[in-house]
């Protein structure tokens, strides 16, 4: 999906009969123009109702995106209405929302349920792109809105639940697992007489043909460009561990060796990285999205600020004594000197709440170097072989 920018899910969830979809955090990752393609492909709306325009508070309906839709189940007309989180902003590269705002979901919600049911709603269901925490506080909150669902999604949680009359789904993650509702309505009295709710497993189950086929094209031509052998490991390396922090941002130090520090995001670090064979692949799994790198000049008393960020991975540098030190010279970092500082653009337009860069630096550089490539150049560079695997260079990144 993300070497495909999407187009390959728009056409297997279309053959898998979806209804109606809740826009989500990542259907911006490829740009406004590329969701307005994906929305069109797409046989079955894009929603969401608290998404609006800061110009004038209305929905984005020129990029396919309706609030709700009302589509006839068993002669009972049922209003979809769909929420995005209101992290976006953070969780996507903020420069291709930023004329959006993400409403709260109980504001939207308020707005939107007596417009759906005044169109003809008889039940109404929302399916949200947020996190099980947020689902529950809705529930409560919107409990006198007759919503009979709220469904989940973003932080890829299992569960099925019940607060007041309101069923809570979410259903895992990368289809392997779904959250179901089954509700029995009395169309004489407009009520529902009773639902059933859990969750599933996808195992062992037969391959649906249609989708089958769909999904072994894309794999071909993903396969042709992505298979290439680049490295071999005989440990691999877990998601988002040392190693994995090290592997990315020495190796942007390698490749743009005028830069004193990097740092980038650890929600980046999507995968594991597999032991055996690396392929291209791996890393595209590892580095999904399409970031390039910018070099921010920092002073060290701004650096020691984005140092210290939680969710950060640094190469270039390590701390020692609750001081930071550069690992080439073991020099101290100096307060008033000022370092060149590799980052990603995701963060150099303040995603995952690094605003300050651009605060410090408004005339970052964009190298245009996506930001996988130095991985790749130098997993190419070190010619490994299960004879000759990776994992001792990987541990001398880790000890620079």
């Amino acid at each position: 999906s993300t070497w495909f920018q999407g187009q390959s899910m728009a056409e297997v969830m279309n053959a898998m009969g979806y209804d109606a979809a809740a826009v989500g955090n990542h259907e911006f990752d490829f740009g406004l123009d590329v969701l307005q393609m994906r929305a069109a492909e797409s046989e079955f709306p894009f929603l969401s109702a608290n998404i609006r325009y800061k110009s004038d508070g209305t929905t984005p309906e020129d990029l396919g995106i309706r609030p709700y839709t009302i589509v006839t189940v068993n002669n009972v007309q049922i209003g979809i209405i769909g929420l995005t989180t209101t992290h976006t902003p953070t969780t996507t590269n903020p420069v291709n929302v930023a004329q959006f705002d993400f409403i709260d979901y109980e504001t939207a919600l308020r707005e939107v349920v007596p417009h759906v049911k005044a169109a003809g709603a008889e039940m109404v269901v929302v399916p949200g792109h947020i996190c099980r925490g947020e689902l529950e506080r809705l529930a409560e909150a919107v409990s006198d809105l007759g919503i009979h669902l709220l469904g989940g999604g973003h932080c890829n949680e299992l569960f099925a639940s019940q607060i007041h009359d309101i069923v809570l789904l979410e259903g895992g993650s990368a289809l392997a697992s779904y959250a179901f509702a089954t509700f029995e309505f009395d169309t004489v009295t407009d009520t529902v007489v009773s639902v059933e709710y859990g969750v599933q497993y996808n195992n062992d189950g037969p391959a649906d043909p249609a989708v089958e086929a769909i999904v072994s094209r894309w794999e071909a031509e993903a396969n042709a460009e992505l298979n290439r052998v680049i490295g071999f490991s005989d440990q691999g390396l877990l998601q988002r561990s040392p190693g994995m922090q090290s592997l990315i941002t020495e190796a942007w130090l390698w490749a743009y060796p005028t830069a004193d520090v990097a740092i980038t995001n650890l929600g980046g670090m999507r995968a594991d990285l597999p032991p055996g064979e690396i392929t291209l692949a791996d890393i595209v799994g590892v580095m999904p999205f399409e970031n390039v790198l910018v070099a921010v000049q920092l002073t060290g008393e701004q650096l020691e600020v984005m140092l210290g960020q939680d969710s950060a991975a640094v190469g270039g540098v390590y701390r020692a004594n609750f001081r930071w030190y550069f690992k080439e010279s073991d020099q101290e970092l100096d307060p008033e000197a000022v370092y060149t500082v590799l980052v990603n653009d995701f963060m150099y337009a303040g995603g995952d709440d690094y605003d300050l860069l651009a605060v410090y630096d408004p005339d970052g550089y964009n190298t245009a170097i996506n930001w996988r490539q130095p991985v790749i150049d130098w997993l190419i560079t070190q010619n490994s072989s299960p004879g000759n695997p990776l994992d001792a260079a990987i541990a001398d990144l880790m000890m620079r």
